[in-house]
């Protein structure tokens, strides 16, 4: 203590003079240095610290445990396809990752399973295997496009081999948004997006009175769609109607919604109130490419300049034929060049041809309905491959029949259903427009 006040005072004194300050401060760092390592020294050496050794033994678990377990629950395999016109029993089940050559025996003989899998497309199969990929349990699901039921085959082994039974059950209808950008064309985008190739053909439909769909499309257009799925034990069936949808075409947006008041016919409209429905298809088939225009051309048979007064739809043999607006059957038979041939009259002296068909389905003097099936794109006549040849006349000329549905005239919203109208139009709008921040979002 003593030592530390006369340093102090020498320090004080050291003030007056500042070359001796410098020392002092240096002398005091090096005090409290010492005394710090003092203190970090009064700890005890790790290496005279007590060491304490404890041995426990472990009961090891038996090492069959497991493996009973596993033997108790033995795997099941699950998979699901969607059959083709090409399957066969063997082939459909190596593609579902079964290996059983008596179920491939039991399809192919039994009745039931024959009407439903064999030479169907696109019907929805699941199967449920054992690890040794033998098939234990396999179902097939299926509707008609407008039934509220689905058909549900069921092939199940049993102790006595395999047996099979048909039910009955409702669908459910969910919804989905779809968005995608163009790049060349709308089926290559909506093919691109995962979305139903249905869906794209209802959304050319849609805004084909506003958009050329062949030749008004530019790189960049986008669009948003909801649509329903038709549902089976949680399984999609198929695509139902868009709800809604919006399409952006060189700039300019368009916005649509299915609306369908009580007691009337259903029709899309903009979000305004304007109907997008006309008198009149703009095409006899879903969207699909014209192979021919309305328009001067060189006749493949004939090998000759000859003016093409109707247009021509590339389509594979079966694909359905529709009629473009209400009318009135009035030929349906074979004619010259034209092959199996159906005549519909129309109001206002318009008709419509549907020529080179493989089958007619409606007979003379039948009421159709817009969009009704009539028919079946074949090779029929006078034509070099399969493909449907569609005319519009008016008072016996023929005329053009896309410029012929842009001018017919459109279906009107009464004013008893506006208000209903208006209330699931902000709905829709509200749902388009938070689909597209997301669309824009995942893009960014």
């Amino acid at each position: 203590m003593a030592v530390g006040q006369a340093f102090l005072t020498r320090a004080a004194h050291s003030i007056q003079h500042p070359q001796r300050v410098a020392a002092a401060v240096g002398a005091l760092l090096l005090f409290g240095g010492g005394g710090a390592f003092a203190v970090a020294n009064l700890a005890p050496d790790p290496a005279d610290l007590p060491v304490r050794q404890i041995l426990q033994s472990v009961q090891p678990l038996p090492a069959t445990a497991p493996l009973e377990a596993l033997d108790a629950h033995p795997m099941r395999l699950f998979r699901t396809e969607t059959t083709r016109s090409t399957d066969t029993a063997d082939s459909l089940l190596q593609r579902l990752g079964v290996n059983d050559p008596a179920a491939a025996t039991f399809l192919r003989r039994d009745e039931r399973a024959r009407q439903a899998v064999l030479g169907r497309v696109g019907r929805l199969v699941s199967v449920e295997a054992s690890d040794e990929h033998q098939l234990l349990r396999l179902t097939v699901r299926w509707s008609a496009d407008d039934a509220e039921q689905f058909q549900r085959l069921v092939v199940e082994k049993t102790q006595d081999g395999f047996a099979s039974h048909i039910e009955s059950a409702p669908t459910t209808v969910s919804s989905r948004l779809g968005s995608g950008v163009i790049q060349s064309s709308l089926l290559a985008a909506t093919d691109a997006s995962s979305i139903p190739e249905s869906v794209g053909s209802q959304i050319a439909e849609i805004f084909s009175s506003s958009i050329d769909f062949r030749r008004s499309l530019r790189k960049g257009d986008r669009f948003t769609v909801v649509y329903e799925t038709i549902e089976a034990d949680g399984e999609v069936l198929r695509a139902g109607r868009v709800l809604s949808a919006e399409f952006v075409n060189d700039g300019k947006a368009l916005q649509a919604m299915w609306f369908q008041p009580k007691g009337e016919k259903g029709a899309y409209y903009s979000l305004d109130g304007q109907s997008l429905n006309r008198a009149f298809l703009s095409a006899p088939l879903q969207f699909t490419r014209v192979s021919s225009g309305f328009s001067n051309r060189f006749h493949p048979i004939l090998h000759q300049w000859r003016a093409h007064l109707g247009t021509d739809f590339a389509a594979p043999s079966g694909t359905p034929v529709r009629t473009v607006g209400d009318g009135v059957v009035e030929f349906a038979g074979v004619q010259n060049g034209y092959g199996n041939v159906i005549f519909v009259r129309h109001r206002n002296d318009y008709v419509t041809v549907y020529a080179h068909l493989s089958r007619i389905g409606v007979t003379r003097g039948q009421s159709v309905a817009q969009g009704q099936t009539i028919g079946n794109v074949g090779q029929t006549g006078w034509a070099t491959g399969p493909h449907l040849h569609f005319e519009f006349r008016v008072r016996g000329m023929q005329q053009d029949p896309m410029a012929m549905a842009r001018q017919s005239e459109a279906t009107q919203l009464s004013a008893a259903a506006r208000p209903e109208f208006d209330r699931l139009a902000a709905t829709m709008r509200i749902e388009l427009q938070t689909a597209n921040q997301s669309t824009l979002a995942s893009a960014d």
